[in-house]
């Protein structure tokens, strides 16, 4: 009889809560050797998978990781994708949500599993979440069906759920489910076993993988508030250099008609500025033309995000300006389905 296939996952540890220790006088959290990460978790041992590791020389907090670290983590699984059937990104959780996001638009066709997780605590502290996340990251990023990996996708595991990574967010920094993920369902739920909803996965990609790099951060966020003036539009949308912006509406992507306003919009339009509408609501989706308060946006130009969440339409961005598309075809892609990051609704066709 042939011999089962060893699964092999790459762990790369980034940084984040789950890789720091409590100094015993200060109390202060202080990163520590990834060596010492293994060596607080016995049980992977027990695991039928092989792992390997690589850590950043100098671990990032999570608030200050950029587009640049983006590039060197994508760069890393692209140099180790046929080496490895998963991969697990070990990550601080408060931008997680925005690696997650921009990594599924930079790894093209992608048919293998990529798990970020990390913790709300230390794993070496008693009550610590980071060692159930990473075990069963690495069980899923692990996890063969007929010699092939069951996720083909980059996704978030945090707190017995396994989320699509470019459909989350943070919305809980006090408990243990840290992320949301309102519009799209959970992948997977861990309990006794792993129940996948295998409804929901991404197919795997029979392309090869195809890594995109370059990223172009010239975006900026106008978030709508009543009282939101002038001057400060006018700023946001002629800051030098910014190519998108995206605003943040309200419901269903409704805007104030204040004359004024619209002209602002349109005036950037005209010279080439994408503009992005995202509802501020955690739930539910831009609908421009449902209401008579975002019916000018729709005519101007002005592009609905749907269902997408912030952190995927910053990323979403990010990437297609890297590519250096032209207003129109950015248009055409921020659309579209690219990743699995937004829904095509009933109104869309």
């Amino acid at each position: 009889m042939p011999t089962k296939k060893q699964a092999s996952v790459l762990l790369i540890y980034t940084g984040g809560t789950i890789g720091m220790m409590q100094d015993a006088r200060s109390g202060e959290l202080k990163p520590f050797d990834f060596n010492t990460l293994k060596n607080q978790i016995p049980e992977l041992a027990k695991f039928d998978i092989e792992l390997s590791s690589i850590a950043f020389e100098q671990p990032i907090d999570s608030s200050n990781m950029q587009p640049k670290v983006w590039s060197q983590i994508a760069t890393i699984i692209e140099t180790h994708y046929h080496k490895h059937d998963g991969f697990v990104v070990l990550h601080g959780s408060d931008t997680m949500s925005y690696t997650a996001s921009a990594l599924s638009f930079m790894l093209e066709n992608l048919a293998k599993p990529v798990v970020l997780t990390g913790s709300q605590l230390p794993i070496g502290m008693i009550r610590t979440d980071g060692k159930e996340n990473l075990i069963t990251a690495i069980e899923i990023a692990g996890t063969l069906k007929k010699g092939k990996p069951i996720v083909a996708e980059v996704c978030i595991y945090f707190e017995y759920k396994l989320y699509r990574g470019n459909r989350t967010f943070k919305y809980n920094s006090a408990h243990f489910d840290a992320f949301k993920s309102p519009n799209y369902p959970a992948l997977a739920e861990a309990g006794v076993d792993i129940q996948y909803n295998f409804t929901y996965l991404l197919k795997p990609s029979s392309k090869r993988l195809k890594v995109h790099t370059v990223l172009n951060d010239n975006i900026a966020v106008l978030r709508l508030f009543p009282g939101l003036n002038e001057a400060t539009v006018n700023a946001v949308l002629n800051t030098p250099q910014v190519r998108a912006v995206i605003i943040e509406t309200f419901g269903a992507g409704n805007a104030t008609t204040e004359v004024w306003f619209l002209n602002q919009l349109r005036q950037a339009i005209k010279r080439g500025v994408v503009l992005l509408n995202v509802t501020q609501c955690l739930e539910g989706s831009v609908i421009q033309g449902m209401y008579e308060t975002s019916t000018a946006l729709k005519k101007m130009g002005v592009i609905s995000a749907k269902d997408m969440t912030f952190e995927s339409a910053v990323t979403k961005l990010m990437f297609l300006l890297g590519q250096n598309q032209t207003p129109a075809n950015i248009k055409k892609n921020l659309e579209k389905n690219l990743r699995g990051e937004m829904s095509v609704l009933p109104h869309d066709l």
